[in-house]
């Protein structure tokens, strides 16, 4: 593809970390690869975040992603829950910055109104339009098709996104 921009998605998780990476060349859309980074529950958080890290790492060292996309902390009522979130968010934030990637985030609303057409989509939904619009993707869990979401979303969203950095 003349021109092309590889992307890598990332849906953090403390327990499944998505990612996904996609060709992005004018509106053409080519599927490369997604999967889940699965951390071990009784392991210590410090153990859990080293293997999103480590995992990560793996993925942009293997795919050679341009640039990198991740969803925005989802608040919840747990609050012990959401720290943990963030620290797993944080990682990986951490990872596609430290390889020299641009690195955007994406509130979830605005990945589930890009894909879908509407901001309170159910993970079905996109997971059947991430079926459309990557025919050759075949995502094994919810977190991978939400970080092909979130790689799309940038796909659609990354030069106003460039924009914004700009100002």
């Amino acid at each position: 593809m003349h021109n092309a921009v590889r992307i890598l998605g990332v849906d953090p998780g403390l327990r499944r970390t998505g990612w996904g990476v996609i060709e992005s060349a004018g509106n053409r859309l080519v599927f490369i690869a997604c999967g889940s980074i699965e951390t071990n529950e009784r392991a210590a958080l410090a153990e859990r975040l080293v293997c999103i890290h480590e995992g990560l790492a793996q993925v942009i060292g293997e795919l050679r992603p341009d640039e990198a996309a991740v969803e925005a902390t989802f608040v919840n009522k747990d609050a012990t829950a959401t720290l943990k979130l963030g620290q797993a968010r944080g990682i990986a934030l951490l990872v596609p910055a430290k390889a020299g990637l641009s690195v955007a985030e994406y509130a979830p609303n605005l990945v589930k109104k890009t894909i879908v057409g509407a901001g309170h989509a159910e993970k079905a939904q996109i997971r059947m339009m991430i079926g459309v619009l990557l025919p050759k993707a075949c995502p094994q869990s919810h977190d991978a098709a939400d970080a092909l979401a979130i790689a799309v979303t940038h796909a659609h969203h990354r030069t106003s996104a460039a924009l914004r950095v700009a100002t």
